[in-house]
């Protein structure tokens, strides 16, 4: 009986390290990923929209993805940033965006991303998007949100199917960012990077199945004194 089980748990590790190392074979969906070498075979684990300047150095998502979607910028897209306490838009004439904040103060805003609905018109099915201080790419610190200032959801990439008020009658995704400027933080300028996306990709080819449109907003983090 000892010697059968002995025999069972041998085949077993050896079945667990072959696994292991075959997964050096399998193309992360980031393809500067499958370049990195790791211990037991592993390559790092997919990542999207953190392949932007948090786990690469990657400028924005275009360095993966194509910009190859029917959503091209129009009066139909949704790319709005609410206030949690006024509902409001805190999108400026110009197009940009202007959240302001007491200092130590947590304030909340809602990233609404996605389409109106319009017949027969195709919507994208999941959205992406990063907050991100672009000047902090490829620098060391892991933070790439603005500098002092503290937050607890920078990105996510999400399906739709959400509901808010503002936008009724339209197919969207949409979740809550809070933010707070600490002690030593100023007035900063990031961007918001979005991903509207239609399709599932493939390891290694993800322009293949998966259609999408890139777009960038400017975003103003003002500290009220």
């Amino acid at each position: 009986m000892k010697k059968n089980l002995l025999v069972l748990s041998s085949l077993f590790i050896i079945v667990t390290i072959a696994s292991l190392f075959q997964q050096e074979q399998v193309t992360s969906f980031h393809p500067e990923f499958s370049k990195t070498k790791a211990s037991l075979g592993f390559n790092h684990a997919t990542a999207y929209p953190p392949g932007v300047g948090i786990l690469t150095n990657s400028k924005n998502c275009l360095s993966c993805h194509a910009n190859n979607g029917p959503w091209k910028e129009d009066a139909n897209n949704i790319i709005d940033i609410i206030d949690k306490e006024t509902k409001k838009s805190l999108k400026q004439a110009d197009g940009t965006f202007l959240i302001t904040a007491k200092r130590y103060e947590a304030k909340t805003v809602y990233t609404v991303l996605g389409r109106k609905d319009l017949a027969g018109i195709l919507s994208p099915t999941k959205n992406a998007w990063i907050y991100i201080d672009t000047t902090s790419i490829g620098k060391s610190t892991l933070s790439k949100f603005a500098p002092n200032w503290e937050v607890n959801l920078q990105l996510s990439c999400r399906i739709i199917g959400d509901k808010v008020d503002n936008f009724a009658n339209s197919t969207i995704t949409s979740l809550p960012m809070t933010i707070r400027a600490l002690s030593t933080a100023k007035d900063e300028n990031i961007m918001l990077q979005v991903m509207l996306t239609k399709g599932e990709a493939e390891k290694g080819n993800p322009n293949n199945t998966l259609k999408g449109n890139y777009f960038e907003k400017s975003v103003k983090l003002k500290i009220i004194e």
